[in-house]
């Protein structure tokens, strides 16, 4: 039995199958992460189409009994040429599309986890040295969310204290902690500008960042509060994390 179907899809990676085809995977709004292969030399037009961060709708053909899947096209409607201009822009986004399919395609809200990893990639698509790490946190801090296990930045998980100032990450809980309960712990200090950049971005389109202000010394804390986060989440740190 075979069928063919058509999703809104976003091209995650390709590997080499083979003396000239790829092996594809993409988020798609339909189905989460699927793969299907693309067959075609290295001037297939398919092939050129098919490549990491081009997002469009994508017709895919389903052997289902020898559960095989074949890229038949791909109308790209965002190409995102940017994301190869800037180390910066190109990292963030590896290490996007790295989590998407790390954390299979976030909660099962698939449309949701396309539109957040599509909208992303548009702002990385732009932006500059730093907003790229501010990006890549939002992207990490909004995710989590849509996998349903995002830490209260207003209260303390053990005491349900209302924060005021610091706060810590402490791991093993997979909270946020005041002053009083993080006492004597490991964890990563988030100081008060950094956790309050976090609350403020944190519903805002990714294109929008630029319009809070985060010093160097707060991104790096939220971007290593977000990064400890998602690794705990994952059960590992994902080597693209570390750019």
């Amino acid at each position: 039995m075979t069928r063919n179907a058509t999703y809104s899809a976003l091209a995650l990676r390709t590997r080499p199958v083979g003396e000239s085809n790829r092996e594809a995977f993409f988020l798609t709004a339909e189905s989460g992460v699927i793969r299907a292969t693309v067959f075609g030399g290295p001037k297939s037009k398919l092939r050129a189409c098919v490549s990491p961060f081009h997002q469009g709708t994508l017709w895919v053909y389903h052997d289902t009994v020898k559960d095989f899947m074949k890229v038949t096209d791909f109308d790209v409607k965002q190409w995102r040429p940017g994301l190869r201009e800037l180390y910066e822009r190109s990292m963030a986004a590896a290490a996007v599309v790295d989590t998407v399919a790390a954390s299979h395609a976030g909660g099962g809200n698939w449309a949701a986890a396309l539109e957040h990893a599509g909208r992303t990639l548009d702002a990385l698509d732009g932006a500059d040295e730093r907003m790229a790490s501010r990006v890549f946190c939002h992207f990490l801090w909004n995710w989590i969310d849509l996998i349903g296990e995002k830490p209260s930045l207003r209260e303390c998980s053990l005491c349900a204290s209302r924060f005021d100032g610091a706060v810590l990450y402490e791991p093993v809980e997979g909270a946020f902690l005041c002053s009083s309960c993080g006492a004597g712990r490991h964890g990563i200090t988030l100081g008060a500008g950094a956790r309050k950049w976090l609350a403020a971005v944190e519903n805002a389109p990714p294109a929008t960042l630029n319009r809070w202000s985060l010093d160097a010394a707060s991104l790096a804390q939220v971007r290593a509060a977000t990064v400890a986060l998602m690794a705990g989440l994952l059960g590992k740190k994902l080597e693209s994390w570390s750019w």
